[in-house]
Order: structure tokens, then C-alpha cells, then sequence
């Protein structure tokens, strides 16, 4: 298992690479979007639809929705960034209630708030920078591998066992060690201010461990261990962007807030 994991993170991420720095902006965008697309088809799954065209109607929602955004609202991102910090912050509230019964009106309307906030964050890191870009993600990814080697050899505390049994403390711990040696040395390269980079990377990832929690507690009350099958070992698409998801839109304001671009 833990060779599989490893070979599909290695391949994403050569492709990740050619993705931000070989495409064109346009084919990084639309690259994005389908990305969005596949975690709304996933989505879908939890809303207990038993038609694939009543599925295929959310997609199409969430791309009427991405569409709206890229050609008549591209003004209003910060905004919709703000949205996102509130709602991952009471999702972050909502994990300690766990389980409650989720309906499926607020099912369709959480699925919005992870997956259109994330489609506007990305565009907007990649803009600014697509090494920013990259560095946002290392830092989620950093979170997630350090929690998950640090809650294999020491983890005993579980984090949230009604949500995700197999995460401990110690795994949080670990990663945040993990994220605050990958800001220390991305703050030499590029001559950033450590105060101030370093607790913000802890922050983000921070908040990447509310994705993961709060994508978990969906996949539960559908009765699913895995969004998908896309990345093998890994999962679907939603299990390799949940915390991505919350890390994100945080970080794309902050950089800006602090001065770190």
C-alpha cells in the first residue's frame, strides 16, 4: 500500500509540474476547472442520487457556477475567499458535533462551499505566481505526509475517532514539524521574513487538517471510505483536494495580507 501511495504521488507530481510550468495559462486554467468538475461528480456521490443524470445535474451546477465566476464576477474573489475562511471555521466548530445527521440540502450546498472557493483560490495563486502556487500545495502535502509517518510510529491520542478513526495528535504534531522545516527553507530561498512566514504556513496547515476532518465526516455519513478511485492508493479526487481546499482560500489571502509575494 504504502508503495503504491508513494509511485502516484511521485507521478502526480511530474505531472503537477509539467501542469504549472510547461502548459500555457489558459490549458492551467481549464486543467483547474476539470479538476473541480471531477470533485463535483464525486461529491455528488454523497447527496444519495441514484441517477447518474441527477448526479451529472450537479456538475453542471457547479460549472454554471465556475462559469459565473471567470466571466462576470471576477471582481468579487476576495470575497469569496473571506466566505470560505467563515465556512471552514465553522466547519472546524461543526467536527466537535460529530456525528450529527447532515440533510441533503445542506449536503449540495457544503459540496459549493469546498469546491468554488478552491476553484478561485488555485486561479489566483497561479496568477500571482505558480511557484506560489506549488509552495501552497507542498505545504498541505508536507502537513499530510508528516501525519502520516509521525501517527504510524508514535501516534496513541486519536484527533477525532468519530470521524476518521486511524488520526492522532502525534500525526498532526508531526506534520506541523514536517510544514515548519519546508517554510523555513522556502523563507531562505526566497529572503521572507521567518516571523512572519512560518507561523502563517502552521496556520494553513492547520486548517488543511479541518479539509480533511470536515471532507471525512461527508464520506461517512454516505458510507464511503474513498470519494473515488482516481489515484491509486490515494483515492478520488476529493480525498487528494480536501485540505487542499480549506488551506487554500486562507492562503491566498494571506500572502497578499502579509506582504509575502
Amino acid at each position: 500500500m504504502l508503495r503504491t501511495r508513494i509511485i502516484t504521488a511521485v507521478i502526480s507530481l511530474l505531472v503537477l509540474g509539467v501542469v504549472l510550468f510547461v502548459l500555457p495559462p489558459d490549458a492551467v486554467q481549464i486543467v483547474i476547472g476539470l479538476l473541480i468538475l471531477a470533485g463535483a461528480w464525486e461529491w455528488s456521490g454523497f447527496l444519495e442520487l441514484k441517477s447518474t443524470s441527477f448526479r451529472l445535474l450537479y456538475v453542471v451546477l457547479v460549472s454554471a457556477l465556475l462559469a459565473l465566476l471567470v466571466f462576470a464576477l471576477s471582481n468579487e474573489t476576495a470575497l469569496i475567499l473571506q466566505i470560505a475562511c467563515v465556512w471552514w471555521f465553522i466547519a472546524f466548530v461543526w467536527t466537535f458535533f460529530f456525528p450529527t445527521p447532515i440533510p441533503i440540502a445542506v449536503r449540495w450546498i457544503c459540496g459549493l462551499l469546498v469546491l468554488i472557493p478552491l476553484f478561485v483560490a488555485l486561479l489566483v495563486l497561479y496568477r500571482l505566481d505558480a511557484q506560489l502556487l506549488l509552495f501552497a500545495l507542498l505545504i498541505v502535502w508536507a502537513a499530510d505526509m508528516g501525519a502520516y509517518f509521525a501517527g504510524k510510529q508514535f501516534g496513541r491520542v486519536k484527533l477525532a475517532p468519530s470521524i476518521s478513526p486511524g488520526k492522532t495528535w502525534e500525526g498532526v504534531f508531526g506534520g506541523l514539524l514536517l510544514v515548519a522545516v519546508l517554510s523555513v527553507a522556502w523563507g531562505r530561498i526566497n529572503d521572507l521574513p521567518l516571523a512572519v512566514l512560518v507561523p502563517f504556513c502552521l496556520a494553513v496547515a492547520a486548517l488543511s487538517v479541518v479539509g480533511d476532518l470536515t471532507v471525512s465526516m461527508f464520506k461517512r455519513t454516505a458510507g464511503v471510505k474513498d470519494s473515488g478511485k482516481l489515484f491509486p492508493g490515494h483515492g478520488g479526487v476529493l480525498d487528494r483536494v480536501d485540505s487542499v481546499a480549506a488551506a487554500s482560500p486562507l492562503f491566498a489571502l494571506g500572502v497578499n495580507w502579509l506582504g509575502l509575494v
